[in-house]
């Protein structure tokens, strides 16, 4: 390949560890994993929380925990966004 091509894959390399260092270490080491944007673990364990507090709130006529759960679920939905802005990325 050509330098042009070569320094492109370089700074494509470069971007991927500072954007997923996880990723990036996993695939050097031949052992890919989900890229940041697909590992969904804590929006579902939000949304458990959330359905957990919606549960509570109705089965004590609770208004406060309802909204809590409500509340916690829109949080959770947000976690599912693939394109959401990650603290810390240095990107804004």
């Amino acid at each position: 390949m050509s330098d042009g091509h070569d320094d492109r894959l370089e700074a494509l390399a470069s971007a991927t560890e500072r954007d997923d260092a996880r990723f990036a270490r996993a695939l050097a080491e031949g052992h890919p994993e989900r890229p940041r944007e697909y590992r969904r673990g804590r929006a579902w364990w939000a949304l458990g929380g959330a359905g957990a507090l919606l549960f509570v709130g109705i089965a004590l006529p609770h208004g406060l925990l309802l909204a809590a759960g409500l509340v916690v679920a829109g949080m959770a939905a947000t976690l599912f966004d693939p394109h959401r802005r990650h603290p810390g990325s240095g990107r804004r």
